[in-house]
């Protein structure tokens, strides 16, 4: 437990050291990326190239098209896919890695720039980028100081920072994520009510005039237990829901007598189209109910999205 501990306490020190060190070459770094026409091509070897994977899919899943280039396969060929218009982010903690000071010649000589994260700013690489961060280690958290341990685990602080600043420069929202994240867990609770609401002929809905017969005739073929009711203009003033017509059939005799705007429960529960299929779920939990018309800032219905839609996204 005592190594454990230490390991922890060297490797939170080392984050927390990069917090002093954000200064005008930090700033200057995330504006080369965000004025990036190209890709953003991060690149390292060893440990740093495993921390290099994780900074390029954290930059592609957050708005930036970014990929790894490995430096050995580059010299043997793959230097082609580096382009003037992009940006090399070159990891090395001693800054003097032989397969990234090879790609440097190229790199210039297409004209992509280059930000260096390593541990030693007064080396070859660091000297020879155009931008340098400072990441380096006073110690590894290693007991015998030689696996890159706290140093990686500064790396890749760094990188997030990075790429979270640059998502915020991007404005990059919960929405963008949704869609660069169609599958697992992250996918579903960021998908989109309009994604999974009925729309077009299979949207109950009926106006206020609306004899009750035809109400239920409606709410029979579309199935979802409820009709948004519409006025003359088109917008929502109210529903009849399964539960309602239970209700009034207890108490009175000539339901199907009444219109849909006599019967109709008024100041109904919304959503928006662009609210998140979760958010439904929590609105429809509070309220003990099983179906939300969706409208626009006009009170448009644009659709309806019902308990079942949800399960089907088993966000339960």
């Amino acid at each position: 437990m005592r190594v454990a501990r230490r390991v922890l306490e060297i490797e939170a020190a080392a984050i927390g050291a990069l917090v002093d060190r954000l200064d005008d070459r930090f700033e200057a770094a995330v504006n080369m990326l965000d004025d990036c026409t190209g890709r953003v091509i991060v690149t390292g070897m060893g440990k740093s190239g495993i921390i290099s994977r994780k900074i390029a899919a954290t930059l592609a899943s957050t708005g930036t098209p970014a990929f790894f280039l490995h430096p050995a396969e580059a010299v043997h060929g793959d230097l082609g896919v580096i382009q003037g218009d992009d940006v090399v982010v070159a990891l090395s903690q001693s800054g003097e890695t032989g397969e990234l000071l090879r790609l440097l010649e190229t790199i210039k000589r297409v004209g992509a720039r280059v930000i260096c994260l390593t541990g030693a700013p007064d080396s070859t690489l660091g000297q020879a980028a155009d931008v340098t961060l400072d990441c380096g280690v006073r110690v590894e958290a290693c007991p015998m100081n030689l696996v890159p341990t706290a140093s990686t685990t500064a790396a890749l602080a760094l990188g997030d920072a990075l790429a979270m600043t640059l998502l915020v420069k991007k404005g990059f929202r919960e929405e963008d994520f949704a869609i660069l994240h169609p599958g697992g867990g992250l996918g579903k609770r960021l998908l989109r009510v309009d994604r999974l609401m009925h729309v077009g002929t299979g949207l109950p809905r009926v106006d206020t005039g609306t004899p009750m017969r035809t109400v239920l005739r409606e709410m029979s073929d579309k199935r979802l237990g409820m009709t948004c009711v519409l006025a003359a203009d088109g917008r929502l003033v109210g529903v009849i829901t399964d539960g309602d017509l239970r209700r009034r059939l207890v108490r009175e005799d000539r339901l199907l007598e009444r219109t849909a705007g006599e019967v109709m429960t008024t100041s109904p529960n919304t959503i928006a189209p662009s609210a998140l299929a979760a958010q439904a779920l929590q609105i429809m939990e509070a309220q003990r109910i099983t179906s939300l018309a969706v409208v626009d800032d006009d009170a448009r219905v644009q659709g309806v999205v019902h308990l079942h839609d949800l399960w089907r996204t088993e966000l339960f």
